[in-house]
């Protein structure tokens, strides 16, 4: 049974990517939506936990989210997809269950 997980929230202010991340399994997916799409970016103090996640699990950030917070696609880690809403829907129906990370 996949799993879709969504983090919204900075891991600069709370925990919750790193929880999402510590319970996620093999064959899963993350999505970053809102402000956490902040760790995907290439240097932050998560780009290695991400980028070791992502040997694990599907690691995905809505693009929409990075333009509204000035950040540059082309920055973000390797091993993270730049996602549009179709393909958050596509996600989400591909997955057994959506869990949302608060």
């Amino acid at each position: 049974m996949s799993i879709l997980h969504t983090v919204n929230k900075s891991p600069f202010e709370r925990s919750n990517l790193d929880s999402c991340l510590k319970h996620a399994n093999q064959g899963d997916s993350v999505l970053l939506l809102e402000d956490a799409v902040v760790a995907a970016i290439a240097g932050t103090a998560f780009a290695a936990r991400l980028t070791d996640a992502a040997k694990m699990v599907k690691l995905c950030v809505l693009g929409a989210d990075l333009k509204a917070r000035g950040l540059d696609p082309a920055k973000v880690i390797d091993g993270v997809a730049v996602v549009d809403y179709a393909a958050f829907v596509d996600m989400a129906a591909a997955n057994n269950a959506v869990h949302a990370w608060l």
